[in-house]
This record gives structure tokens, C-alpha cells and sequence, in this order.
């Protein structure tokens, strides 16, 4: 926890004093901006760890800033909202966020959702993590080396996001096996998101879009088994 920096995205003051108070006090370091705009302004010098972005806010609301921050930066998001139709949830998670929390909230869930996505982020960074018998696996064009976290198709480095690198780390080491949703859903997001089927599907979606738009083919690298999870599917090399 120490040194990890926290940026917390709102234009309500007493909703960033409360966050802020909080999580400082359990030895975050914390900054905090009331838009978009302030949030790309000041970005570098903040060099947050994670961002809790709200979604309703004037101007640029939250979908809109984290598509933009994900042209740049995989930094972890939690979104922040006081909407709980689950299209919303939906729509946070296809543009990129690690996970979604419902105004009002607890400061137990709070601090719980925030440890598991900086434990996802520092897991997939932390290449010691990684130590495998099978440290790269190959697929296709597509190879995934657990050593350095990192994906490549072809010559070129496949982007990822720290959670979508999880999924994938996952069954790359299963390759050719199916992986049930919820180990998928307990071992990336943490055993309370077991049954949290969305978050799993919106990643598996990201990552084949990602896949196909790289390769440039409509060759399905994952296969589902409704009802049961997903395979990564081994692909002779061309």
C-alpha cells in the first residue's frame, strides 16, 4: 500500500473530501480534480496508481474520459456512480474500466474493491509473480510471455490491460482447456465477483476485439462453452 497513489475523479466536494479523508488515512497518497480536463492536464505529475472516476459530472461525463484515457494509459479505473441500471455497468466495463461501485457506498467495499484492483495491477506488473514452467506460450501468431507480462502478435506488442492481461495469463496456461467463469471470475477480480458474469464477458469481448483488430482475421483465438467458460484455443503457426 505504501507510496500507491490514488487519483479521485469528481465534481462533488464533499464526495472527494469524504473518499479522500478515507483512504488517506489507511496510507494512500491521494490526489483529487473535479473533471476530465483537469484529470488529462495534470496526469504526469500525478502518475496515478489507480482512478476512481465518477461518471455523472458536467462537461465530459465518465465514459467519455475514460475512452479517452484508455487511448494512452491502462492505469486501473474503479467507476464511481450513483446509476445502477446494469447497461451502465456494462457500458463502464466495454470502455475499459477494472470495476463499478454504486453510490452509496460502504468504506469496507470501498477499500476492499480498491485493494483487489491495485492487487490485480501489481500482480500483472510484478514479473516475479510470474514464475512458471511454461513461462511463454504460443498460439497462432500470438505469443504471451508470463515473464515479462507482455503479449506479441507477430513482431508487434499486443496491448493489454492489467486485468485483461490476467484473463489472459489464465488460459494461456490452460491452453486447450476449458476454464469454468468462475474460476476465471475468483482468480482475476477475487472470489466475491464469482458470480459476477459480466465483468468476464466484457473482458472476453475486449480482448477478441483487441485479437481480431491486430491480426486483421476473424480467427476466434477463445472459444466459449456456454455455461461452463472459456479455452484458449491452440492455433498452428503459418
Amino acid at each position: 500500500m505504501k507510496n500507491q497513489k490514488i487519483c479521485i475523479v469528481d465534481d462533488e466536494l464533499k464526495i472527494l473530501r469524504f473518499v479522500s479523508a478515507n483512504l488517506k488515512s489507511i496510507g494512500y497518497e491521494v490526489s483529487t480534480v473535479t473533471s476530465g480536463d483537469e484529470l488529462f492536464e495534470k496526469f504526469d505529475l500525478i502518475s496515478p496508481d489507480l482512478i476512481l472516476l465518477d461518471i455523472m459530472m458536467p462537461g465530459q461525463d465518465g465514459f467519455f474520459v475514460l475512452e479517452k484515457l484508455r487511448k494512452f494509459s491502462d492505469v486501473p479505473v474503479i467507476m464511481l456512480t450513483a446509476r445502477s441500471n446494469p447497461k451502465d455497468k456494462v457500458q463502464g466495463l466495454n470502455v475499459g474500466a477494472d470495476d463499478y461501485l454504486t453510490k452509496p457506498f460502504s468504506l469496507d467495499e470501498l477499500f476492499a474493491r480498491v485493494n483487489a484492483v491495485l492487487r490485480r495491477s501489481q500482480s500483472a506488473a510484478n514479473s516475479e509473480t510470474k514464475k512458471t514452467q511454461t513461462s511463454v506460450v504460443r498460439t497462432g501468431e500470438l505469443t504471451i510471455d508470463m515473464g515479462s507480462s507482455r503479449c506479441w502478435i507477430r513482431d508487434k506488442e499486443f496491448k493489454l490491460t492489467h486485468t485483461e492481461y490476467s484473463v489472459m495469463e489464465i488460459l494461456s496456461l490452460n491452453l486447450d482447456k476449458v476454464v469454468p467463469h468462475e474460476t476465471l471470475l475468483s482468480e482475476v477480480w477475487g472470489p466475491q465477483y464469482r458470480d459476477d458474469i459480466d465483468y468476464l464477458r466484457v473482458g472476453i469481448a475486449r480482448i477478441r476485439k483487441k485479437l481480431k483488430d491486430a491480426l486483421g482475421t476473424k480467427e476466434d483465438y477463445i472459444a466459449t462453452y456456454p455455461g461452463l467458460g472459456y479455452m484458449l484455443r491452440s492455433i498452428p503457426q503459418e
